[in-house]
């Protein structure tokens, strides 16, 4: 199954809220592979199998180790379907089509046998559509947080694809797509317009269990130019911050970020390309999107616990960041406002709407301190 995401839609995505429920609950499942049990070998070297599943697992097993040739014995073999010649091609079936690592390497399984005295020997060709290279590169992850951060290193180098092994996936594309924009979002020097890309799961149909997933990326510019560009924000941020930053912490750093970009950058609406970090701290007109990015980016250089917000303002996409306080609460503060530091309360009564269950709660918790009594003895 191919699906092709662009900006526009997945945005649309985000605006029906489907991602809270994968990037507020994180899951992870630890198995074992089921292919993974070991057959015996003959004197031979030759494997044998005794069972349909060893003969899966040995074929399985050609697959991991990028054999194109192989042959295994079936020695005083119980057969599953009561034909050999039945086993062997639901075998090939199984590992091609229903195991992750099969569906996303192999191509096509061909496979004869031989009557030999007492034994059958099975004979398999397989053809790759992946290299062995690609094969090893595959990374294991078991949940989405561990999938939102291989998304956010591949984003932040411009790699062309990303496929990771999931060792318990059930969500859908939806979800990878949004995880995708948060990865986007959580790199803002490598913020240059989110890219295209394609999504393919394997095997296409299962409702859950292990997947490989494969993420193919596309960027606005040329990878090499990209990350040039990226170098240059970065050094422009710390000049930013070299100019601004007097080793405050907490909300009193974020406030010096926010004063810095309200003095550097002119808040646009009206022009186009005016949505990445580049144009805010390096061009100096920016639009909602590109002056959460660079509030985000110089946040990062400060280690401070930041993340961008897509929501509305008086109907219109906006966005903007929140920022954890010093003790430990969130706030939100909008680079192209001059107000800053606001609870959910005060924002919502400026026109903002967004979605309250895939961000920070932002309130004033003061009134539910105890007072502090003196008491006389």
């Amino acid at each position: 199954m191919r699906l092709r995401f662009f900006p526009l839609a997945l945005a649309l995505i985000l605006a029906l809220g489907g991602c809270a429920s994968i990037l507020n609950r994180p899951y992870q499942v630890i198995t074992p592979h089921a292919y993974r049990a070991s057959t015996a070998s003959g004197s031979s070297g030759i494997p044998d199998a005794g069972t349909y599943q060893d003969l899966v697992n040995q074929i399985f097993s050609f697959v991991e180790d990028g054999v194109q040739n192989g042959v295994i014995r079936l020695k005083n073999y119980n057969s599953k379907t009561g034909d050999v010649a039945g086993d062997l091609s639901a075998a090939c079936n199984e590992v091609a089509n229903d195991d992750p690592l099969g569906a996303y390497a192999v191509d096509f399984i061909k496979s004869d046998y031989t009557r030999v005295v007492k034994y059958y020997e099975v004979n398999i060709q397989i053809t790759y559509r992946r290299t062995q290279e690609q094969v090893k590169n595959l990374v294991n992850v078991t949940g989405t947080s561990a999938i939102r951060a291989e998304l956010k290193d591949a984003l932040a180098s411009f790699q062309p694809e990303c496929a990771l092994r999931v060792g318990y996936f059930n969500a859908d594309q939806d979800n990878l797509a949004s995880l995708i924009r948060q990865a986007y979002y959580d790199t803002p020097e490598a913020a240059f317009g989110m890219p295209e890309y394609t999504i393919t799961l394997y095997p296409d149909q299962a409702p859950s269990g292990p997947r490989i997933v494969e993420i193919l990326l596309s960027y606005p510019k040329d990878p090499d130019l990209l990350r040039k560009a990226a170098e240059q924000l970065r050094k422009e941020a710390a000049l930013v911050l070299s100019l601004s930053y007097d080793n405050a912490q907490g909300q009193e750093a974020a406030l010096v970020i926010h004063a810095a970009l309200q003095e550097r950058v002119t808040y646009t609406t009206r022009e186009k390309g005016k949505n990445t970090t580049q144009a805010a701290l390096l061009d100096g007109t920016a639009d909602s999107e590109g002056m959460a990015l660079a509030f985000q980016l110089l946040a990062q250089q400060l280690e401070l616990e930041c993340v961008l917000v897509q929501g509305s303002l008086e109907g219109a996409p906006h966005f903007w960041n929140q920022i954890r306080q010093t003790d430990g609460t969130w706030r939100h503060i909008d680079a192209t406002q001059p107000a800053a530091l606001l609870t959910d309360e005060a924002l919502l009564s400026l026109g903002y709407q967004w979605n309250t269950e895939q961000y920070h709660t932002c309130r004033d918790t003061s009134a539910e301190r105890p007072e502090t009594q003196n008491l006389a003895f």
